[in-house]
């Protein structure tokens, strides 16, 4: 195993309040929602997957493995991310969504810090105002509890990453974890990237 993390981006969901379009391939300034992840994130680290369950072919053309979930019927992030827990071939796994394209450029060294000082398995991301449950760094050792869990029925993602041996990286600007989760985020956006993106941390 490596000590470098791998990186899931999540792009299996339903996107029901952006119409049901596929939220990853959604452009923004000329470029696919996923696009601008991927390019946060590639500094940052070398492995990277997608997990995605539409459209797969138009994921395969970013160069990047695409997984799809190993339960049927759209059961949320926890099914891609244990997907993609089967492929990990690293100590930990980042997850990150598809909807969220300003991620700061020292994410990844700040929560493999609070993971190891903190003793952790499992590092959530604070954006200095409400917690990023979807924005974590896991352990591969968790890969087998996340099966069960899911098995059992428990499919919420905040929840069991709260149940496990958890810590918090603390960030302080808001910015950087916009969601685009309907066309008026996906508006604003564009101004954003136009007049104020979020400057490198």
């Amino acid at each position: 195993m490596k000590m470098e993390p791998s990186a899931v981006i999540l792009a299996g969901g339903k996107a029901q309040r952006m119409q049901g379009d596929d939220k990853g391939l959604i452009l923004l300034q000329g470029s696919p929602l996923i696009l601008h992840v991927i390019e946060r994130l590639k500094p940052q680290l070398n492995n990277i997957l997608i997990s995605a369950n539409r459209h797969i072919d138009e994921y395969e053309k970013f160069g990047l493995p695409v997984l799809t979930d190993n339960t049927q019927g759209f059961m949320g992030p926890l099914a891609g991310i244990a997907s993609a827990m089967d492929h990990c071939e690293t100590d930990y796994l980042l997850t990150i969504p598809c909807d969220c394209p300003f991620i700061p450029d020292d994410l990844v060294t700040r929560m493999l810090s609070c993971i190891k000082n903190n003793n952790a398995d499992l590092c959530l991301a604070h954006d200095g105002q409400r917690l990023q449950p979807l924005i974590a760094l896991i352990s591969s050792s968790l890969s087998g509890n996340l099966a069960n869990a899911i098995k059992a029925g428990h499919l919420k993602a905040e929840r069991w990453m709260l149940e496990q041996n958890h810590c918090i990286a603390e960030f302080d600007d808001g910015r950087h974890f916009i969601n685009i989760n309907s066309p008026d985020d996906l508006a604003a956006a564009q101004v954003m990237l136009k007049t104020n993106r979020p400057q490198p941390t």
